[in-house]
């Protein structure tokens, strides 16, 4: 008695199942300028380290006599691997195989994959090319009969939101159920050129009228300024890298504390530099993305969701080998003020800190909410709102420097002030509900116009409210709680990560994930 002949059939069905769906299909899809499933998988994980489940899952065909003659893999992989050493779960469309559209196997693959990563506290990786399990109209034909709508295995992936890290990575044309799992993950990126993203494509898009093409459709740049994901980049493998170093940062699972690297940077380094980087004349910018490379560990910085709600930047970075979530404004767009979008951004970047327990850091210069008709229609001050909620109800560590501006409702968004203030301002402070310069002419309309020289009193007021500002008047009376050389900004920060770094795990996230 024997089992060699099953045994050998095993290997055989495992071989056939490589080859995923045909040389003719994989050349097709190597000429599109995209990778095949396991060429991803390869650069993904480290060497050997993939643990598949479900190797033979797929349709088998036989001979007359019962032989197997051929094979053909279900279009979705999903196992187990390790990333530098790190245990990690993935799931896989291939998109030669049906062009990645659903068949049973792929949706209990997904859903098993989902299980998986939540209840073992792995991070989950998702490598999306097609629909994704959604439908199509040959599995209607195949079933014999339409049904009532559902998306299969929502209710995990809705769960490890708020369980384990997950991102997302579309490297093809991704639509319907594909798309709605890429935008629910902690981090989605594309591949500029070869990725879209739709919530239907342009054949069905073309039944309303708009004869488009994919790229039109859902492109790279006009998904990263719609911010329906984060980042695209040059090649797959630019990527795959992205995904590893998003991951880098974050802990297996939520409640475990973020991993501390050894440190590559001293923690006591000042940079001269920052003391003459902000404009004496309020008028102009300086580069905030300057001031973060200069204050954290040096190469740490990873910045995420660039083009969508630009006025904010938002990244993770380390201090003396801590991550920790970096806000920060930018200057250069809407000199700083938050837009609609940018206050969404913002949001869901505090969820994010506050779900995996990261420390924030922000560096502050918000002369208020963006203001006008266009601003009114985006529902600024409803994302706002929002913005300031969730900043109001975390509970990670979070220190504020404060560069520059900080006016109005959005100015104090810098931090919830009702908790200790671990805050430093920088000499260039300039705060207050409203410019008082720009003030003036309105709180003395009536004066102004009965006054024999307006101009000159319009100049002396001014003066007088230049005066006002003046930062060091507010460290006075202890409004703001200290004034730093901006040199010394990193130092202070090192000591900041170091005296919190027993708090990441001690509270669980005071709120749900919200996408």
């Amino acid at each position: 008695m024997s089992w060699k002949d099953e045994i050998e059939q095993l290997r055989k069905r495992q071989a056939l199942a490589k080859g995923m769906g045909g040389p003719d299909k994989l050349e097709r899809q190597a000429k599109a300028g995209r990778l095949n499933v396991r060429q991803r998988i390869e650069l993904l994980l480290d060497e050997g380290s993939f643990v598949e489940l479900g190797s033979i899952t797929g349709t088998a065909t036989t001979n007359d006599d019962g032989e197997l003659t051929g094979f053909m893999p279900a279009n979705c992989l999903f196992g187990r691997g390790s990333i530098s050493g790190r245990r990690v779960a993935i799931v896989a469309d291939d998109f030669t195989v049906r062009g990645g559209a659903a068949d049973a196997a792929i949706i209990e693959k997904q859903i098993e994959a989902e299980k998986m990563a939540g209840e073992l506290g792995l991070p989950l990786i998702r490598l999306i090319e097609g629909t994704g399990g959604g439908g199509s109209v040959k599995s209607i034909l195949d079933l014999g009969a339409s049904y009532v709508p559902f998306n299969p295995g929502w209710d995990q992936v809705v769960a490890n939101l708020e369980r384990v890290p997950v991102v997302s990575l579309l490297l093809g044309p991704v639509a319907g159920l594909g798309a709605a799992r890429a935008v629910s993950s902690h981090y989605s990126a594309m591949v500029s050129g070869t990725s879209q993203m739709f919530i239907a494509g342009p054949p069905v898009v073309a039944g309303i009228g708009e004869d488009v093409t994919k790229e039109e459709l859902g492109g790279a740049d006009l998904q990263l300024a719609a911010g329906g994901v984060d980042d695209a980049y040059a090649s797959e493998a630019d990527a795959l890298d992205a995904a590893k170093w998003f991951l880098s940062y974050l802990p297996d699972r939520a409640g475990e504390a973020p991993p501390r690297t050894e440190p590559t940077d001293t923690v006591d380094r000042i940079d001269e530099a920052l003391r003459d980087i902000i404009p004496k004349d309020k008028r102009f910018g300086y580069d905030m993305r300057a001031i973060l490379a200069s204050v954290v560990d040096k190469g740490s910085l990873f910045e995420m969701g660039r083009p969508f709600g630009a006025s904010v930047i938002t990244a993770f970075a380390r201090l003396d080998g801590w991550p920790v979530a970096v806000l920060a404004s930018n200057p250069n767009v809407y000199g700083g003020g938050w837009t609609a979008e940018a206050a969404q951004k913002v949001t869901r970047f505090v969820d994010l800190a506050e779900t995996f327990r990261l420390p924030v850091v922000h560096f502050v210069d918000i002369p208020g909410f963006v203001i006008g008709t266009r601003a009114e229609r985006a529902g600024t001050i409803r994302q706002g709102a929002k913005a300031l909620s969730a900043i109001y109800q975390a509970s990670v560590p979070w220190c504020t420097i404060l560069i520059r501006k900080a006016y109005g409702v959005a100015g104090a968004a810098m931090m919830d002030h009702t908790r200790f203030r671990y805050r430093y301002a920088w000499p260039s402070g300039d705060w207050g509900s409203l410019p008082l310069e720009g003030g003036v002419e309105a709180a003395f309309k009536s004066a102004l116009a009965a006054s024999d020289d307006p101009d000159a009193m319009k100049a002396a007021l001014a003066s007088r409210m230049r005066d006002l500002s003046d930062p060091f008047k507010t460290a006075e009376r202890f409004w703001i709680e200290e004034i730093i050389d901006p040199a010394q900004t990193r130092p202070l920060l090192t000591e900041f990560a170091n005296l919190t770094a027993k708090l990441r795990t001690d509270l669980p996230p005071q709120t749900r994930y919200r996408p």
